[in-house]
C-alpha cells in the first residue's frame, strides 16, 4: 500500500492515465489494456511509457491485473485516490430535477411520503439504489394528542407531530378509562407539551415523579403510565426506506451471486446497513465509503456515497445511494449533496 509521500509524489502523467484507465473502466466494466488506454489518453508518449507507468501503479497498489486478462483495473485505493483528487462533479445537468424534486417533495407529503419520494428520487435518477433514514423519533415535536378507549383495558393513543406525521399506537392500560378521562388527559398532555420534542416529553414526566412524588395528582400518575408507554424508544421496521434494489442486479451492476445475496439479505435485517448509516449523521458534507473502507463485508463490491440532512442545523438523518464500485462518481455525488438540501430546505420549511 502507498504511504501519503508516494501519492503525493504521483506525477501529472500517471494521475491523468490513472483518471483515464478509471473513467474507461468506469464506462465499460472491461480491464483496460496499454492500447486501449494509450488511445483514450491522447498522451505523445510510446506504449511502452505507458506499460512503465502502469507498472508503478500496479506497484503503488493503485490498479491490479486480472488473472484473466492483461488489462488492469482500479482498486479500491486507486478509486479512493480518483474520488479525492482526480474527479470533476457535474452538478448543472440536473438542476431541473432538483426543482421538480423540491415542488414534488412541498405538496402536503407526511413525513413517511416524503422520504419514499426521496428514495426514489435518488433511485431513478442514479439507477442504482436510492436510501434515506426516518427522522430520529426523539426529535421530532408533539403537536397534538388523542386518545380512544378500546375494548380490554386498551387506548388506541392518536399523535400528530409538527410534521403533520400521525401514529397510532394502541396502549395496554391497568383499567378501564371512560371517554371523559381520556379527553381530560389529552387536554394534559396538549397543553403542557405541545411543541416539545418527543423524548422530553417522558423525560419531564419521570423527572417530576422523583422530584414531585408525594404531591402528584391523579391526572399527572395516569399521564406518567401512559406516557411510558407511549413515548418510550421503540424499535422500528421503517427505520430506513430502500428503493431500486433491483438496479443492483445485471452485469453491468454486482454480478457475484453471493455477494448480492448477502446485501440483499442485509437489506432485510438492516442492522449493519444502518450502522454504516449512523456514522455519517453527524458529519457534515458527501460521505463516500469504497468497497471494504466500510467495515463491512457485505458492501465489499460497493460503494455507498451519502450526505445527512439537516433541520434548523441539527441533523435528522441521512440520505444516498448505494451501487458498484464502478459507480460514476462525478455524476452521483452532486446528486446525493443537492438532495440532501433539498430536503433539508423542504422540511426546514414546515417548521
Amino acid at each position: 500500500m502507498a504511504n501519503k509521500a508516494e501519492v503525493k509524489g504521483l506525477n501529472e502523467r500517471a494521475q491523468h492515465l490513472l483518471k483515464v484507465l478509471v473513467n474507461r473502466f468506469i464506462e465499460e466494466g472491461q480491464p483496460v489494456g496499454s492500447k486501449t488506454l494509450a488511445e483514450s489518453a491522447q498522451l505523445d508518449v510510446s506504449p511502452a511509457t505507458i506499460r512503465n507507468v502502469m507498472s508503478e501503479l500496479e506497484d503503488l497498489g493503485f490498479v491490479e491485473s486480472p488473472h484473466t486478462s492483461a488489462g488492469r483495473v482500479p482498486t479500491v485505493q486507486g478509486y479512493r485516490f480518483f474520488v479525492d483528487s482526480l474527479i470533476e462533479s457535474q452538478p448543472e445537468g440536473h438542476q431541473v430535477l432538483f426543482d421538480e424534486l423540491q415542488t414534488q417533495l412541498e405538496q402536503g407529503k407526511n413525513t413517511h411520503e416524503l422520504i419514499s419520494s426521496v428514495s426514489e428520487f435518488l433511485s431513478g435518477v442514479t439507477k442504482l439504489a436510492g436510501i434515506v433514514t426516518l427522522p430520529k423519533v426523539q426529535q421530532i415535536r408533539l403537536r397534538q394528542l388523542e386518545f380512544i378507549p378500546l375494548s380490554e383495558r386498551r387506548v388506541l393513543a392518536i399523535l400528530v407531530t409538527s410534521d403533520d406525521e400521525v401514529q397510532n399506537r394502541i396502549l395496554d392500560v391497568h383499567r378501564d378509562f371512560t371517554l371523559d378521562e381520556l379527553r381530560m388527559l389529552a387536554n394534559f398532555f396538549n397543553q403542557e407539551f405541545s411543541g416539545m420534542d418527543v423524548s422530553q416529553v417522558r423525560q419531564v414526566l419521570l423527572s417530576q415523579i422523583q422530584n414531585d412524588r408525594d404531591h402528584m395528582n391523579r391526572m399527572m400518575n395516569v399521564a406518567v403510565e401512559m406516557a411510558d408507554s407511549l413515548f418510550a424508544p421503540v424499535s422500528s421496521d421503517d427505520d430506513y426506506i430502500l428503493a431500486g434494489q433491483s438496479n443492483l442486479m445485471g452485469k453491468d451492476k454486482l454480478s457475484n451471486i453471493d455477494k448480492l445475496r448477502m446485501l440483499f439479505d442485509a437489506f432485510t435485517q438492516k442492522q449493519e446497513v444502518l450502522r454504516l448509516l449512523d456514522q455519517c449523521i453527524n458529519t457534515e458534507g458527501v460521505q463516500i465509503f469504497i468497497g471494504n473502507e466500510s467495515g463491512y463485508q457485505i458492501f465489499d463490491e460497493c460503494s455507498v456515497v451519502t450526505s445527512s440532512y439537516s433541520i434548523a442545523g441539527t441533523a435528522l438523518g441521512v440520505l444516498g445511494v448505494i451501487g458498484p464500485t464502478r459507480m460514476q462518481y462525478d455524476r452521483i455525488i452532486p446528486i446525493v449533496d443537492v438532495t440532501a438540501k433539498v430536503m433539508g430546505a423542504v422540511l426546514n420549511s414546515r417548521t
